[in-house]
């Protein structure tokens, strides 16, 4: 199975970072002391080395993981989880997305992770490992991310569907949760932490009971970047900072974009938070 891209390219996170902090392109070269024609360069994808790395300081990003970004000398490694989780990763317009399912292997109780753009392959292996899908947590209501929820709620009827209360759904079926809910499914439990900027109701679902501690973060960040925020980009920052990068160092994130990643890992290669 070929891997999954990163979502960003090193051109994707400076302009987030300096579209989310308001620094214009002309204080952007002064500061760095660069000239216009090579940031426009850069910007739009061109590996200058030296001047990303000159860039990185003045956009509040950890210029070596940066520049090992541009170089594309990095991607992240995920511990397996034997049993009780499957991705999936399918394809909107442009994109792809990614959804996700837990499982408690005695009991067969199922949860959903947002829905991508088909819930076909997700409903597949709720029949194939004879699973009892109980809950479909949407981490944010971009269309992404439940194009797929009448499908998947018809596939499974008996399940529930729940959102941030600030994330509002056109499903009749909908029903919200204020931050710091325990849902439990069998042995596992799955914790509800805000995590806003990217949207206001964005959702970090804190999973414990698994193979290793999992949280399943939306678009709050990806590997090696983070989701994009021009509005919301401080709070973002912030929110994570506070909320995904103090859970447990072995957590494996699962964004709704690119690859699983670790949170030891991000700590070490994401630019817009190892800086």
């Amino acid at each position: 199975m070929p891997l999954i891209p990163l979502e960003d390219n090193f051109d994707d996170v400076i302009n987030k970072a300096q579209l989310g902090l308001k620094v214009s392109d002309e204080d952007l070269a002064k500061r760095a002391e660069i000239s216009l024609e090579d940031l426009t360069k850069v910007k739009g994808g061109e590996p200058l080395h030296a001047v990303i790395r000159r860039i990185a300081r003045h956009l509040r990003l950890n210029p070596n993981a940066l520049e090992a970004l541009a170089r594309k000398s990095w991607y992240p490694e995920v511990p397996v989880f034997p049993r009780g989780f499957a991705a999936f990763n399918t394809p909107f317009e442009d994109m792809t997305v990614n959804s996700f399912l837990i499982w408690d292997p005695k009991t067969k109780e199922a949860v959903a992770f947002d829905t991508g753009a088909s819930a076909e392959a997700m409903s597949d292996v709720v029949r194939s490992d004879k699973l009892r899908l109980q809950y479909i947590f949407i981490t944010h209501n971009h269309t992404d991310h439940v194009v797929a929820l009448d499908e998947l709620s018809e596939a499974h009827p008996q399940a529930e569907i729940w959102s941030h209360e600030q994330e509002p759904l056109a499903h009749p079926k909908a029903r919200y949760f204020k931050e710091g809910v325990h849902f439990h499914v069998g042995a596992l439990d799955i914790k509800t932490v805000l995590t806003p900027g990217h949207s206001v109701g964005q959702t970090t679902f804190f999973v414990s009971g698994l193979s290793w501690p999992l949280a399943v973060i939306g678009d709050s960040l990806f590997a090696s970047s983070v989701g994009g925020s021009p509005t919301n980009y401080l709070v973002q920052l912030k929110s994570n900072r506070q909320k995904i990068f103090t859970l447990p160092r072995d957590t494996v994130l699962a964004p709704g974009h690119g690859p699983l990643t670790t949170l030891s890992q991000e700590k070490k290669h994401n630019p817009v938070f190892c800086y």
